[in-house]
């Protein structure tokens, strides 16, 4: 079997002069707080990654310190990771600062990034309370196309850049998802040095790729194709992943974002952990990259054999507790490195991927959304009670149900949390995240008064008058 020809960079690289909003932006697409955002030039210094939700698909994003060249070490430092940025990148946005004009380090970031080749956005941030043509008039000197005006801190043009990047992306990317005729994708992130890529040459039954008991031993996602039981799959063995605050070096920063992809580009991943070193908060927020990145998780402890007695009991319930938030994932112990639990973790594969994929029928989920709200109705809102009235599957991997009714807006996180649950009940959905869209329909009342007829106006009116007279 032949494997896949690689795919180009689906990652989106923001890049700039120090302060000109690139922080704020990037929380505006990640629709997150993760960037640190001060008016204070050169806050941001390594690379920040996250997830941008373009058009039924999760793209890359990655955060740069400002771009300067004044001699100054660190700053060259900064330098040196937004250009390592640029060069991972399928498209490049280029930030500017509308109040500021345009300013000659724009001009030389723009020479550079020219010649670096690569789909280039231009952004004018910072547009609030400005006539937003004069603001971007002379961006155009750049010659990189026309600038899009946004107010990051407000989310003003969002939607228009996120649109613009649609066009922008290779578009292979649905291609490839869409067919997916080399197999199942499992891709296998986890800490460094917890069995990840002994996991693939213990699958795949041969030595496929590089495994040491070295921490950082794999540095680049490389993908295995192999078949189990006549069922075809891609094995995506990645770097390991740290805390933030422990990765320094360059080359392993270069890492993280090759494993965020293929996180993307996977149907089911599975976390692998280390049962001898224990389980960490590291571990739950991988777990929660992967939710939030929409794919089907499988929790994979690896070195069980090393967990004797108590230590068995007190992992099991670790487990519980680090990852109660996502209890429809399943659990497997193994041993790699003994070939003990493959087995079941293939099986757990297989049934994420099923979930993930899973076609559900319009009629069946209007039924287990009545059978939803007989059981706990929405809650009321100013006195008027939400109407959920029908549901219907919206996407795939993961599942999208859209639920129509009015006053959807409203609809309180508990109750989401509850109407996913009770989904995922009624179908059997285990391991794959579920994302409900609610939507409100037009008020078929609306208008209906300045219907009447002259008629039934003066019937109408000698009721109310009648009415009247006998309430006094």
């Amino acid at each position: 079997m032949t494997s896949r020809v690689r795919r180009m960079s689906s990652t989106i690289a923001l890049v700039g002069r120090p302060n000109v909003g690139k922080s704020t932006l990037f929380n505006a697409l990640t629709r997150t707080r993760d960037a640190l955002v001060a008016d204070l030039p050169g806050l941001t210094r390594d690379r920040r990654y996250g997830y941008v939700r373009i058009q039924e698909r999760d793209v890359v994003a990655v955060d740069t310190g400002g771009l300067v060249n004044d001699g100054d070490p660190i700053s060259r430092l900064i330098s040196d990771q937004a250009a390592l940025a640029v060069e991972e990148s399928g498209v490049v946005v280029l930030v500017l600062d509308a109040r500021a004009g345009l300013t000659g380090a724009d001009q030389r970031i723009a020479d550079r990034l020219r010649r670096s080749g690569k789909p280039i956005l231009l952004a004018a941030n910072k547009v609030d309370g400005l006539d937003e043509t004069v603001a971007t008039a002379e961006f155009h000197a750049l010659g990189l196309g026309d600038p899009i005006p946004i107010a990051a801190v407000h989310r003003r043009g969002i939607g228009r850049i996120t649109a613009a990047l649609a066009g922008m992306l290779p578009q292979d990317d649905a291609k490839t998802a869409a067919s997916r005729d080399d197999g199942i994708r499992v891709c296998i992130i986890g800490r460094p040095n917890t069995g990840k890529s002994t996991l693939v040459n213990r699958l795949v039954g041969d030595a496929r790729v590089l495994a040491h008991d070295m921490p950082g031993t794999t540095r680049d996602s490389v993908e295995v194709p192999f078949e189990h039981r006549g069922r075809r799959y891609v094995l995506i063995d990645t770097a390991g992943i740290r805390r933030r605050s422990r990765v320094s070096e360059t080359v392993e920063k270069f890492s993280i974002v090759k494993s965020l992809e293929a996180i993307a580009d996977s149907d089911v991943a599975i976390v692998l952990l280390d049962a001898g070193t224990g389980l960490s908060d590291q571990d739950a927020s991988l777990l929660g990259l992967v939710l939030d990145g929409g794919r089907a998780p499988v929790i994979a402890i690896n070195k069980w054999d090393r967990a004797v007695g108590e230590a068995r009991a007190a992992l099991r319930a670790d487990a519980r507790r680090r990852f109660a938030f996502a209890p429809f994932c399943p659990v497997c112990r193994i041993s790699a490195l003994h070939e003990t639990g493959l087995g079941e973790l293939m099986r757990g594969v297989d049934t994420c991927h099923r979930s993930a994929f899973a076609k559900l029928a319009a009629s069946s989920v209007t039924r287990a959304l009545e059978s939803a709200v007989e059981h706990m109705p929405p809650p009321l809102v100013r006195g008027r009670r939400i109407k959920l009235r029908y549901a219907h599957q919206g996407g795939s991997n993961p599942p999208v149900i859209v639920v129509h009714g009015n006053q959807t807006e409203l609809v309180p996180a508990s109750y989401r949390r509850y109407l996913a649950g009770r989904f995922r009940s009624a179908f059997a959905l285990v391991g794959t995240p579920l994302r409900i869209e609610f939507r409100t329909g037009e008020n078929p009342f609306k208008g209906r008064r300045n219907t009447l007829t002259p008629r039934q106006r003066r019937r109408r009116e000698r009721l109310l008058r009648h009415a009247a007279r006998r309430r006094r």
